[in-house]
């Protein structure tokens, strides 16, 4: 029956492949990748028909099946090489190490033939030995990492092109890893896997003939990333270190007596705590990443990438101090040095250790007159304190006494900003050797002046917090004063009328209701000046018409005394009624100081639709046209030799608050006209005793 199923199973194989190698000749371009695919499809259909013809002859001709599967491998793989070579833009260096990996792996393939080429004569099954199981292991796994090289390395609008030939080659190589790797652990070849070979291998052939007709030219655009060689190294020597595993385990099992299998466990465990060791090691990866950059490529650094990196350290995290710490990790990270430490200038011009990462014993500060600070502002160079012969540096420079406590200290890195030393950095040694040449000291001051620029920009932000701290603290204060400065010509007036009015129980009563106010709002301000926010507001219904009476009736003993003209019905509008009374008292307020004592102030309260309408008029001293446009409404800006310039502002502000509007009409000599609008609520406010009878 396996005969059977071996004979349908390659034929179809067979079949498939020849169709695919017509259709590739057919339609090739001349593109050189395009050819050898159809030599790989080539010899795919002939391994596929020996196989088929040995299955319905008993076995005969098995080692030229054997001898054709490594050559349909090797063509594989020669078409891998064809796309990294020749389908995109190499540099010349990286062809050249693609091409060296091409011959190494066609000397092993042709190791392969020579082995299989002296095995026994015998009547046909599916053969084991190890040796050989272990060495298709290894090619299978050598070519899915080819496959995912070449697919993480095209651009994604080409990945389209290539995607089903990607999952056609998985496919098939997986199910040959599967097939060898059974082979390995029981010891013999499973008929059945192997029969049903014929057919896997048969359905990629659909998937590999739509990738060839959506790349006719295989013109695929593939680069070389480090990154990804990087990790597809550490894949294969992962691998062969297993198969070197499975194959010494296999040994010690073999010879080890009674004591094999506890052998061979042992061993086992011990194996995989050292990949596991090995593989976190970072001294380890950093000589890879080095080795693979001086031996595959023209240029050390993938810039595009490091350059992603550095930001990507820089922006991710917490901000504020951290940032600090990050800076010093994005540089090290550029040359695998395990630690650094962070100097800034400070106030009074020297430098000083503010910060490290891993290098916990880093301290020192460098006067900013230092040779060894103009050393590194002036010539804005990295420094490689190896190069320092008998502690001395370039243009006679001595290595500072802190910098030479500094444990494992290799390289200070300046960070120029404006072309003016901010700071710099000092790296530990690196964990791998590194060789420090023009490349490497480019990259670190380019990313000096980076981290610089984040740097100060963090601490100017620092900065501009702690300043806007003290601009609120200053403005609250400065409103407060303003209040106070209020209450108190109010309190004046009512000793300057004093004398004359003391013995009218009106004015007495009056006074006494002044004081008290002004007693709680000064308790109010002293509040607010604790806490450093203004006091929650109680906004509710006012009749404007009683807000404003309150503020004549505060000014009736001024000269000029304000004219009041209200409705007859009530004006409601919602607002905090202190806090409305004491803008709306600014207003009137500096009209009153504006104007002569024989002049006149009028506060007029009217309805606009929807809107109230309040107006303070007066004819005294007016102000320009260019005052009332840029200075009027700016705080701390006035024309009054005593005043704070903030009232103006907080009746503004306040007005808006309460989704109004506030017009200014002015002219010197001539007189000031102010219309506030402010949106009308319906009737139901609390009511409030009337102090009509107190005007």
């Amino acid at each position: 029956m396996n005969n059977y199923v071996g004979i349908v199973s390659y034929s179809a194989a067979a079949a498939a492949f020849t169709f695919l190698t017509l259709l590739l000749i057919v339609s090739w371009r001349g593109r050189l990748p395009g050819l050898l695919l159809a030599g790989a499809a080539l010899a795919s259909a002939l391994w596929a028909g020996v196989n088929a013809y040995q299955y319905s002859h008993d076995g005969v001709g098995w080692r030229l099946a054997a001898i054709l599967e490594v050559v349909r491998n090797f063509a594989w793989f020669v078409f891998f090489g064809g796309l990294l070579t020749f389908g995109g833009k190499q540099p010349e260096a990286s062809a050249r190490k693609l091409r060296w990996m091409a011959s190494v792996l066609g000397g092993f393939c042709i190791a392969l033939i020579i082995a299989m080429s002296v095995l026994p004569e015998g009547s046909f099954r599916p053969r084991y030995s190890l040796g050989l199981a272990v060495a298709h292991v290894g090619l299978a796994i050598c070519a899915l990492v080819m496959i995912e090289y070449i697919y993480r390395n095209s651009h994604a609008e080409q990945r389209w092109g290539i995607k089903h030939l990607v999952l056609g080659l998985v496919a098939a190589f997986a199910y040959d890893f599967y097939l060898y790797s059974d082979a390995m652990l029981f010891k013999q070849v499973d008929a059945d896997v192997w029969a049903a070979r014929g057919i896997a291998n048969a359905l990629v052939v659909p998937l590999i003939a739509v990738a060839a007709a959506r790349n006719p030219t295989w013109s695929l655009d593939v680069s070389v990333s480090r990154q990804v060689l990087f990790h597809s190294t550490t894949l294969v020597g992962a691998g062969l270190y297993l198969l070197a595993m499975a194959a010494a385990g296999y040994y010690l099992r073999l010879f080890g007596g009674s004591w094999g299998r506890a052998i061979q466990a042992t061993f086992f465990f011990a194996g995989m705590v050292a990949l596991i060791a090995l593989l976190s090691s970072g001294s380890l990866r950093s000589k890879l990443k080095i080795f693979l950059a001086k031996n595959f490529f023209t240029y050390t650094y993938d810039y595009r990438e490091e350059w992603l990196k550095l930001t990507q350290t820089l922006s991710g995290g917490q901000p504020g101090m951290h940032l600090r710490e990050r800076a010093i990790q994005a540089v090290a990270e550029l040359v695998e040095s395990p630690g650094g430490a962070l100097w800034i200038e400070h106030e009074g011009g020297e430098y000083r250790f503010v910060s490290h990462w891993n290098m916990a014993d880093a301290e020192g500060v460098e006067p900013g007159d230092s040779a060894f600070v103009r050393l590194l502002g002036q010539r804005q160079w990295v420094i490689n304190l190896h190069d320092a012969v008998h502690g001395t540096l370039a243009d006679g420079v001595a290595i500072p006494p802190w910098l030479r406590n500094v444990p494992q200290a290799s390289l200070v890195v300046p960070l120029i900003l404006h072309e003016r030393l901010l700071g710099f950095i000092v790296l530990a040694r690196s964990r791998a050797e590194l060789v420090f040449n023009w490349e490497v000291s480019d990259l670190l001051k380019t990313a000096g002046r980076q981290v610089a620029s984040y740097v100060a920009h963090t601490e100017a932000a620092q900065a501009l917090t702690v300043a806007r701290q003290f601009e609120s603290f200053t403005r609250t204060t400065t409103f407060v004063v303003h209040d106070l400065k209020n209450l108190v010509a109010q309190l004046r007036l009512l000793l300057d009328n004093a004398e004359k009015h003391k013995r009218n129980p009106a004015f007495v009563d009056d006074m006494l209701d002044t004081v008290a106010n002004s007693v709680r709002k000064m308790q109010g301000l002293l509040t607010q000046l604790r806490s450093g926010s203004p006091a929650a507001e109680n906004v509710l219904p006012l009749d404007l018409r009683e807000v404003l009476r309150r503020i004549v009736v505060r000014h009736s003993h001024s000269q000029p005394k304000p004219e009041l003209k209200l409705p007859d019905s009530p004006v409601s509008a919602r607002a905090d009624s202190e806090r409305l009374e004491r803008v709306l008292g600014h207003l009137v307020q500096n009209a009153v100081e504006a104007t002569a004592a024989d002049g006149e102030v009028r506060v007029h309260l009217s309805l606009r639709e929807d809107s109230v309408l309040i107006e303070v008029v007066d004819n005294g001293k007016g102000m320009s046209e260019d005052f009332v446009r840029n200075h009027l409404f700016q705080p701390f800006e006035t024309t009054k030799a005593t005043g704070m310039g903030v009232g103006a502002y907080e009746a503004r502000e306040y007005i808006k608050e309460l989704g109004g509007t506030i017009q200014v009409q002015s002219e010197l000599n001539k007189g000031t006209s102010i219309s506030i609008l402010i949106p009308m609520s319906p009737a139901g406010y609390p009511a409030t005793a009337s102090l009509a009878e107190l005007q």
